[in-house]
């Protein structure tokens, strides 16, 4: 008697092999589209007074932690520690890979979604920590704004003829915003659920000191800690701002450039910073040389081993 043998299922495509290199393809891309950039701002290092360089990279490791501690903040359910904070540094990498905010929120949903929080409490946890820190970094502004009215010349910073596109753009996003609320029944009835899902969580949330306080003591630790990073570069580099300016400085640039859709700010977020820094006093030439020694710092030498490490996690079915 003979054994037919049995057919072989058929290989399943490795989704997730191909998925952790994702990122190190397009770090990649970014490096080759960016060269010039990274190549001035990576010898700009070699001038600089490495004291103060190797401050900037320690308080820039900081800032993972910070954003740990909020994104922990924003949600009832512990997390776990170590996975949380490999996960922000993967998705620092990740959110100079993909537009701005995106990346870092898709990272974040994907890992509180495998830690066995609900999408919706997930994403309403999302809203959570992207409200305390816009609200952590908006005020940190305004309160340095009135101790140091002087800190920056706004007529440097954006043209008067600027502010009318402003105003009439901002109008015309809410009008269109309210319009398709109220003639589109479908979307207003999901808003209206995800409202009344992320008012229970921040309720839940604020029931709890503990959590309430890593939500807003990390959200403001966050843009503290890089604006710390930019003056720590200044010092090294010997611009002549005072630290508090160019707190200032940093503060108004990311405020402005928070709406622009490009990876991680990359370009904007430079001339922002440029332009930030002229109108607190720096001449062009040192200010430049400052932004580009910085993001190198804080964005092109971590973005390999963040992006590695994104790998990994999706590897390891963290995120």
């Amino acid at each position: 008697m003979t054994t037919v043998p049995l057919p072989r299922a058929p290989r399943r495509f490795p989704v997730r092999r191909v998925l952790c290199l994702v990122p190190v393809l397009l770090v990649s891309v970014v490096a080759v589209r960016h060269h010039a950039v990274l190549a001035e701002g990576l010898g700009r290092l070699r001038t600089a007074e490495w004291p103060w360089l190797l401050t900037a990279a320690a308080v820039t490791c900081l800032t993972w932690v910070a954003a740990a501690v909020t994104r922990q903040g924003a949600v009832v359910e512990r997390l776990p520690r170590l996975r949380l904070l490999a996960t922000q540094f993967a998705a620092g990498a990740a959110n100079h890979l993909l537009p701005t905010g995106l990346g870092a929120s898709a990272v974040n949903l994907r890992f509180m979604t495998v830690c066995g929080v609900p999408l919706a409490r997930s994403s309403a946890a999302l809203a959570l920590y992207l409200l305390a820190e816009g609200v952590a970094r908006v005020g940190l502004l305004a309160v340095l704004l009135l101790v140091f009215p002087d800190a920056l010349r706004f007529g440097a910073l954006l043209p008067e003829s600027a502010f009318g596109p402003l105003v009439a753009a901002a109008a015309a996003a809410v009008l269109l915003a309210a319009t398709a609320l109220i003639l589109v029944r479908r979307l207003r009835r999901a808003v209206w659920s995800f409202l009344r899902t992320a008012l229970g969580e921040a309720r839940s949330v604020h029931s709890r000191p503990a959590r309430a306080l890593a939500l807003w003591g990390g959200a403001l630790a966050f843009p503290v800690l890089q604006a710390s990073a930019l003056v720590t570069v200044g010092l090294a580099l010997g611009l002549p701002v005072p630290v508090a300016h160019m707190a200032v400085a940093y503060l108004a640039a990311t405020v402005a450039v928070a709406l622009v859709p490009t990876p991680g700010g990359i370009g904007s977020v430079e001339a922002a910073l440029v332009l930030a820094l002229v109108a607190a006093g720096a001449p062009v030439a040192p200010a430049t040389a400052v932004v580009l020694a910085f993001r190198a710092v804080t964005v092109w030498l971590p973005l390999l081993p963040g992006a590695l490490t994104l790998g990994a996690l999706v590897r390891l079915k963290v995120i």
